[in-house]
């Protein structure tokens, strides 16, 4: 019996002993190094880690306007940009599940800018906003393309979130179409026949029964656009005036171009926190709106 059971973790370890490993270095052992430097004034080069205990974590709360309006900005986005994300890629899934004679080529369409890097999609956007917005405004007059793009702080902010939308919103649309499919035709017939209009289907037999699939969408959307960096330093670098920063950028200048690792691994490990915190509040909410087909 011994040998059975010592067979069966031995082959385990074999299967998923490497991922462990894998995980343990590029996870879970910088995570734990990090909570240990955001107690210190390691500025990230020298030998010299000096524990400063707390002292970080006051300096961020009483004396760091920065890190505040960073994470201002960041809540800002977060709220808009998972409320959009999630409504237009819901609705591509819900068009692109009727039948729709191209409605493969468009889904195809609707998911290449996910396959896109950040970095060179934002730098993409960044030559539309910049150039070709200012070529369309002279040419037609209209006052939308004549906007200052990426050079004023509200414009700044529905650039970033304009860009963000429009990448993620395929990777959703895939995700709400393959539980779309799923909903029972037996019951969708079954409120026609009742007399359910087609907002009345989708309102209350649709949504209520793919809320799975929302749960995962709302998670993904949450932590997208929390830790959204590279649209970030593509299109705005921040400006003007540290405006458009987000949390990942202030905590990135603030590790490695101040070169204040401890302060920056300090303002990491609130930013982990309320990340968590809030996915995981999202993850109960939607999980007790989840129904049974």
């Amino acid at each position: 019996m011994k040998n059975k059971r010592t067979a069966a973790l031995s082959q385990q370890l074999i299967y998923i002993g490497p991922a462990l490993l894998f995980f343990a270095i590029t996870i879970i052992v910088p995570f734990v190094m990090g909570m240990y430097y955001s107690f210190t004034n390691w500025n990230g080069v020298s030998g010299n880690v000096e524990w400063v205990g707390l002292a970080n974590f006051k300096q961020i709360f009483t004396n760091d306007s920065a890190f505040l309006q960073s994470f201002w900005f960041t809540t800002k986005f977060t709220v808009v940009g998972v409320l959009l994300t999630n409504v237009v890629g819901f609705f591509l899934a819900y068009l692109l599940t009727k039948n729709i004679r191209a409605r493969n080529w468009l889904r195809t369409i609707f998911f290449m800018p996910n396959v896109i890097g950040g970095l060179l999609l934002g730098f993409i956007w960044q030559f539309i906003f910049i150039k070709g917005f200012a070529t369309v405004g002279e040419v037609t007059g209209i006052s939308f393309f004549q906007l200052p793009w990426l050079g004023d702080e509200v414009t700044g902010f529905w650039g970033i979130v304009m860009v963000f939308v429009w990448q993620s919103s395929g990777y959703l649309m895939v995700i709400y179409i393959a539980s779309i499919t799923n909903v029972s035709k037996e019951v969708m017939e079954a409120a026609e026949i009742d007399g359910a209009s087609r907002f009345q289907i989708l309102k209350s037999v649709i949504v209520p029964l793919i809320m799975p699939a929302v749960t995962v969408c709302l998670f993904l959307a949450i932590s997208w656009s929390f830790k959204m960096f590279d649209l970030n330093l593509s299109l705005t670098k921040g400006g003007p005036y540290r405006s458009t920063e987000s949390l990942a950028m202030n905590v990135y200048n603030e590790a490695f171009l101040n070169n204040r690792y401890g302060l920056g691994t300090a303002k990491s490990l609130i930013f982990f926190l309320v990340v968590a915190a809030i996915t995981l509040i999202q993850v109960r909410l939607t999980k007790k709106k989840e129904v049974e087909a």
